[in-house]
Formats: C-alpha cells, structure tokens, sequence
C-alpha cells in the first residue's frame, strides 16, 4: 500500500501563522539546548576603562534573558574588590588611545597626578553621558542574578581574602570557569 502524497494548501498560511510557527520552533529549540540562553565572560584587567566592558555585556546579555557569569582573574579582580572605586583608574601613558582634550607628549602624561586627572576626565565623560558608574553597573548585574565569580588561583596568589571582595561574589578556579564556557552559547574574554 503506498502513502499518498499530503498535500497542503500555502495560500492558507497567513503572516501571522507563519509568525506564530516561527516562534514555536525557536521556543522549542530553546527549552532544547539551554546552553542558546547562557553566556561566561572573562574579565582579566583592572582598570577603569576595562571595567566597563565585562559589566556592560553582561547586564546586556542578562536583560534579553540570558543566564551570566563573569569570571573575574588577575587585574579584572579590582573590579570586584570592596575598594574598586579606590583600585580602578586610567593610566594616559599605559592607553596613548585615550582621548585628552587637548594633545598632549608622553612626557606630560607620565607626570604625577595624571593618572587622577585622567580618571576623573573619564568619570566626568561617562557621567556626562548619563552612562552608569560601575558601582550601578554591579549593582545591576547583581539584581539581574549575573554570577560574579573570583578567580581563587589569583586571589590566593595576590594574598587577597574572600573578605576583600563585595557580597555576593563566588570564588572558583579556572575549571569552575571552564565548566560554565563549555556549556555556554557565548564566551567572551575581555
């Protein structure tokens, strides 16, 4: 006995059926492979201009609804320290890409008190441009649940307490890191 072919009237489809199969399928497919909803993110510099970066995708990728960890190793661990307001600065001489406002030798941004002037002038622009502090920026991911996690290799070696970091912070190793990559849909290294 042979089937007979179905045959299927395409006219009949509207826009909105289409739409709606559409959305079905990509609700099936993400209750399928969770891993389309995470995203792992290292951290691995500490400095103003770094901590922008790491924070800003992850708040990102949380407010369209994905699962986030951001692992904080070396000098991205100021980012998390209760003293990052005190640790993060911006360096003119270690960033020649940094914008002055007026242009400036090496010479006269090697000189003591740049780095303060430098970081408040980046302050002062971000702030201008209603863009939030990395205070906010924590304190956002931590309401959307992003996992902070502390590289704990790098806390030991640079004789740091689990003390010395904000509440909430995790403390892992690589393996902890690698653990979250693997199944996540998007890894960054910032």
């Amino acid at each position: 006995m042979t089937a007979e072919p179905v045959t299927t009237d395409q006219s009949a489809l509207t826009e909105d059926d289409v739409r709606r199969i559409v959305k079905e399928e990509l609700g099936t497919a993400l209750r399928k492979d969770t891993g389309m909803r995470t995203g792992a993110i290292v951290a691995s510099k500490g400095t103003l201009d770094w901590a922008y970066p790491p924070l800003i995708l992850a708040n990102a990728a949380a407010a369209v609804g994905m699962q986030v960890s951001v692992f904080f190793t070396f000098y991205g661990l100021n980012i998390v320290h209760k003293e990052f307001e005190r640790k993060l600065k911006v360096d003119p001489v270690g960033n020649p890409a940094m914008p002055m406002p007026v242009p400036m030798p090496d010479l006269v941004t090697a000189m003591p008190g740049m780095v303060s002037v430098a970081s408040r002038m980046m302050k002062k622009k971000f702030a201008d441009k209603k863009v939030s502090s990395i205070g906010e920026l924590i304190e956002t991911a931590r309401e959307m649940d992003v996992r902070l996690i502390a590289c704990q290799m790098t806390v030991d070696v640079f004789g740091y307490e689990q003390s010395d970091f904000l509440d909430g912070v995790e403390f892992g190793g690589a393996a902890a890191f690698m653990a979250e990559a693997r199944k996540s849909n998007l890894t960054l290294f910032v």
